[in-house]
């Protein structure tokens, strides 16, 4: 990805952020106190108050010196998100025009180091108050019970589950896919499937070649050969298209009607009325099948048929297994 010099990838045509002065401040306290998505350190209840409230202790025992590790990692904290935000700031973008792997590798991702720190410095507040003797060492207790209740809590397993999401193996349901496979009854490599209302992944863990993916460096020939497939899709929604152009790392099968969504499961009602697909191009780059999550409705129109209905208990999905017709056709 860094050295090639042949074909330029797709991380090549990445949208430059625009953020300004004051948005890119307001981003650093947000990162600072709540983290980033991908993440999470779960520092906002528990952890930060207690951090700060060592850090006001020691400003005003004037404890500086005797508290430096504390203080250097509390300020490299601060300072990665600082980093993170003005990364995003506009006024970056002359240099990173000119400067390909600015453009193409993301340096905010630095702050990734956030939560080891964070915990760092949690750690050296309870021993701080815990120093103290008292009430300040009770109070390191209940911040640590604290902050294992709020680890818990959010725990995936939990998390996930409470909000509805499937398990992983109602998500990857290999006994379904197994007789998606056995019904087309060819060797997987010598055909190619892509997904619709699901993720592509989910083919992928059970063996099948995909057209799509989530991929986050793949040649730019590629993402626009395969935005041929869904040009008319992108064209009705400014979103998806803003979306795939700019950053493009979800190289996915997109209809306008469900948007950003990927995760319709069998207790879903939706339908896709009016799908608009260059099946020619799909079938071109060896696409031969469409896993979808979905019924669409004017499968006829895109020169696709349903083949079979899939369902099992112990799937989150309701398959409709579409297959492309002829290019002549």
């Amino acid at each position: 990805m860094f050295f090639q010099s042949n074909e330029p990838d797709s991380r090549s045509a990445f949208d430059l952020p625009n953020n300004s002065f004051l948005g890119s401040i307001r981003l650093t306290f947000k990162n600072f106190t709540i983290g980033h998505t991908h993440d999470q350190s779960l520092a906002t209840y528990v952890v930060l108050p207690l951090i700060l409230l060592a850090f006001i202790m020691i400003l005003i025992r004037k404890e500086w010196r005797s508290q430096k590790p504390f203080l250097w990692l509390l300020a490299l904290n601060f300072s990665l998100s600082v980093w993170y935000a003005f990364w995003w700031w506009g006024a970056w973008n002359p240099i990173k025009e000119q400067i390909s792997i600015m453009r193409a590798f993301n340096f905010s991702r630095f702050h990734f180091l956030q939560p080891f720190i964070f915990y760092g410095l949690f750690a050296l507040a309870l021993v701080y108050f815990a120093s103290k003797g008292g009430w300040w060492k009770k109070l390191a207790i209940l911040g640590l019970v604290l902050q294992i209740g709020v680890v818990f809590a959010w725990n995936s397993e939990v998390l996930y589950r409470n909000a509805g999401t499937p398990s992983i193996d109602q998500f990857y349901a290999r006994d379904q896919f197994k007789e998606i496979k056995d019904y087309i009854g060819k060797p997987q490599k010598d055909y190619r499937v892509a997904s619709i209302g699901i993720h592509p992944s989910i083919s992928q863990e059970n063996g099948f070649y995909t057209l799509d993916g989530y991929v986050n460096s793949y040649p730019l020939s590629y993402k626009a050969k395969f935005r041929e497939i869904i040009a008319k899709e992108l064209d009705k929604s400014p979103l998806l298209k803003d979306y795939y152009d700019g950053w493009g790392n979800r190289v996915y099968i997109f209809s306008a009607e469900l948007g950003k969504h990927y995760l319709f499961d069998k207790n879903s009602t939706k339908h896709i009325k009016n799908l608009e697909l260059d099946t020619k191009v799909f079938k071109e780059m060896g696409g031969e099948y469409i896993i979808s999550a979905v019924p669409i409705d004017n499968a006829t129109q895109n020169n696709i048929h349903l083949e079979k209905t899939f369902e099992d208990n112990q799937s989150a999905w309701k398959i409709y297994l579409y297959k492309v017709g002829d290019l002549n056709a």
